[in-house]
């Protein structure tokens, strides 16, 4: 045979045998794959059947724990139902049982009413007959009887009556007025505030004479910046370690002192440093005058007052009524208020309360329009006052009717606080006012900033907005403030007007 067809066939046997080995073993594995692959079915079907089996166990645990809590939660309802049920039962037992006991009475009280209207008529019976059986023997009827025997005893006892009754008036007249003055006397001797005469000075001690001079400034800027600040005049004469704070206003002549004293004692008197100072003084001044309120309320006995009326009547310490410290006033007005609302049996509270209220409007009456009852009675409403108190403490002046015995006793009281002697002067609030007159006259022109009323009332230093007036317009207010002053207010003497205006320029470096 030909070694090539030899080759051939040897080649294509091998082919064969080779394809017929790799199908067979190809069908071994594929044997082996597909019995892995169902073993991993058949155990995952396993498993998930041992999870569900878990899973329907949980679950039918569960609902059995629902279940018997849903059973319990039944039982104790049910338990209160037949709880509230039985109660019920009690109460409409109880109250048929009322409702006898109410009918039976009712039936008592018919029965009794029947037997006294009998005795009624039966009494009147016998009064009639024996009314009947007089008239009889005096030969004279009811009425004839009554009209002669008032007759008889009007002749007889006339005299004797007006002699009494004038008697009795005399001596209820003294012993009234006897009783007044020994009231209005307590009163007093209780109740006196003391009392101090306010100045429109302060005067500043200082350590040595070299102060005054820092206090002044180089070319007196310290001094200047002080006076604008605060608006008083600081006086550096020749009086030894001593400087005079000039100042009709006592809130912004206190604010000086205060501020000063932390510049003497900071040593650092710089334009800068006054006004950090006064910022400083101006914010313990406010707290002064919200513990200056709460001392008052508390002193008195006046409970339940409101935050922000309490610190308007603080202010009241630093303004005074024709010398008269205006909180004092309003102190020794409540408690004699108070001392004679208890001896006339009027509500004491009212009266106090009222009383220490009564001069209120003073605290803001320069910076709101309208009398300072007016004022008072808006800030009374505003903060939740009372209107007996309200009604009590408006009636002071006569400006409004005296509605009550409180506003009477608030009225006595404001007069015996106000007329005892050396409590108040005269001289001194025209003064004051004269001052006021003076800074509100120059504070109605447009651009004005500040206003001040120095020396006595001799000089008034308004301050100008710069941006808004130039130098010519400060001269132009300067001449018609005075103009104005000429026309409306009488003075001794003349009165010096400057206008300052003064440009800062202020930038940041960062």
């Amino acid at each position: 045979m030909d070694p090539f067809l030899l080759n051939i066939i040897v080649l294509a046997i091998s082919l064969i045998l080779g394809v017929a080995i790799g199908y067979y073993i190809r069908q071994n594995l594929a044997k082996k794959r597909a019995g892995s692959l169902e073993a991993r079915l058949q155990k995952r079907v396993i498993d998930v059947k041992e999870e569900t089996s878990t899973m329907v166990k949980n679950a039918e645990k569960k609902s059995a724990e629902i279940l018997d809590k849903s059973q319990k939660e039944i039982d104790e309802r049910r338990k209160e139902f037949l709880k509230a049920q039985q109660l019920l039962l009690n109460r409409e037992t109880l109250l048929n049982t009322r409702i006898s006991s109410f009918e039976e009475k009712e039936k008592e009280l018919l029965d009794k009413g029947e037997k006294l209207k009998v005795i009624k008529e039966n009494l009147e019976a016998l009064r009639g007959e024996a009314e009947t059986k007089l008239e009889k023997v005096s030969g004279l009827s009811r009425e004839d009887a009554k009209k002669e025997l008032l007759a008889v005893v009007e002749v007889v006892a006339e005299k004797e009556i007006l002699e009494k009754m004038r008697k009795l008036e005399e001596r209820g007249q003294e012993k009234l007025q006897m009783r007044a003055r020994d009231i209005v006397t307590m009163a007093i001797q209780k109740c006196a505030v003391p009392q101090t005469q306010e100045l429109s000075t302060t005067t500043v001690i200082l350590a040595n004479e070299e102060i005054k001079g820092r206090i002044i400034g180089k070319e007196g800027r310290n001094i200047r910046t002080f006076e604008k600040l605060t608006g008083v005049e600081l006086i550096v004469d020749e009086t030894p370690e001593s400087v005079v704070i000039s100042c009709f206003n006592p809130v912004r002549r206190q604010i000086a002192k205060v501020a000063l004293d932390k510049l003497i004692a900071d040593g650092r008197i710089q334009p800068a440093k006054i006004e950090e100072k006064v910022e400083e003084a101006k914010t313990e001044i406010a707290q002064k005058i919200k513990e200056a309120g709460e001392k008052a309320v508390f002193e008195v006995g006046v409970l339940g007052m409101n935050d922000k009326l309490v610190q308007v009547l603080g202010r009241l310490f630093y303004r005074t009524s024709y010398g008269q410290n205006v909180l004092l006033h309003s102190m020794e007005v409540a408690l004699i208020a108070e001392t004679l609302a208890f001896e006339l049996k009027a509500n004491a509270q009212v009266a106090k309360r009222a009383a220490l209220l009564h001069d209120i409007g003073k605290a803001i009456d320069q910076q709101v329009q309208g009398t300072h009852i007016e004022i008072g009675i808006k800030l009374l409403e505003k903060f939740g006052e009372s209107e007996a108190v309200i009604k009590a403490m408006r009636a002071h002046h006569g400006d409004y009717p005296v509605e009550s015995v409180e506003a009477s006793i608030v009225n006595v009281a404001d007069a015996i606080s106000s007329a005892r002697p050396g409590a108040r002067k005269d001289t001194l609030e025209n003064y004051l006012q004269r001052l006021k007159d003076l800074e509100d006259i120059a504070n109605k022109f447009e651009g004005v900033e500040k206003t001040y009323a120095i020396q006595a009332g001799r000089e008034i230093r308004v301050f100008v907005k710069a941006d808004r007036v130039d130098d010519l317009g400060a001269i132009k207010i300067a001449k018609s403030i005075a103009e104005k002053i000429e026309e409306e207010l009488k003075y001794p003497g003349e009165i010096k007007v400057t206008v300052m205006r003064e440009t800062r320029a202020v930038e940041y470096a960062r």
